[in-house]
């Protein structure tokens, strides 16, 4: 499948471990003497070079620190635009590629008293993006992730008040829906249906008198 206009086709996509290490590595390159806002800019303007060569383990630090910035400055998305730079904020069509691209067997996802530490190949996501990842896999039929998504949800109303990224999957579940139900303006119009015209009788030709 093609991807959508402006998402780079995958070419790998390098797990949680290596995409921290790489972030790391790009942080320490950073100029001090450089403001707080310039260093997020320039941070997320290396990360962002890294997805659009097609490693979209870049692709999931680039959409949870979008939405970090939304979070911080109250929603204001021409605001957190103007900081990531112009045609760089995390939209729908980027989201929507890369969750169908994550790999449901390797979200690392510990259960309530776990000590135990992500294998090296592993995706740690925030739950948000682990809640999205499965709507997308439910929407193209996926029934281990449709099952696993029902049981996310119900956990949703108790988590909603303490998670202020939540909002985020429950607008990128409301984007899903209405692609679905959205009617393609270029689509051609039905077909008129077919009118029967009964045959018509030939003239009789007049006597000579």
């Amino acid at each position: 499948m093609a991807a959508p206009s402006g998402v780079p086709p995958m070419k790998e996509f390098s797990p949680s471990m290596r995409t921290d290490l790489m972030i790391a590595d790009f942080r320490a390159a950073l100029l001090p003497e450089l403001s707080v806002e310039e260093k997020e800019r320039r941070l997320y303007g290396d990360a962002w070079e890294a997805y659009m060569e097609g490693d979209y383990g870049f692709a999931l630090w680039l959409w949870h620190e979008c939405d970090r910035l939304t979070n911080n400055l109250n929603g204001n998305v021409r605001e957190v635009t103007r900081i990531l730079g112009p045609g760089r904020y995390f939209g729908f069509s980027h989201r929507r590629a890369v969750a169908a691209a994550v790999p449901i067997e390797r979200i690392y996802r510990p259960r309530k008293g776990d000590m135990s530490t992500p294998r090296t190949d592993a995706f740690v996501l925030p739950h948000y993006q682990v809640l999205c990842v499965y709507l997308v896999k439910a929407e193209a039929g996926d029934t281990k992730a449709k099952a696993l998504l029902e049981i996310s949800l119900g956990e949703l109303e108790d988590l909603r008040r303490n998670d202020a990224f939540l909002k985020h999957f429950e607008t990128f579940r409301d984007l899903v829906q209405r692609t679905k139900t959205a009617v393609p303006l270029t689509a051609p119009p039905p077909p008129a249906p077919a009118v029967a015209v009964p045959p018509t009788k030939p003239r009789r030709a007049r006597a000579k008198k």
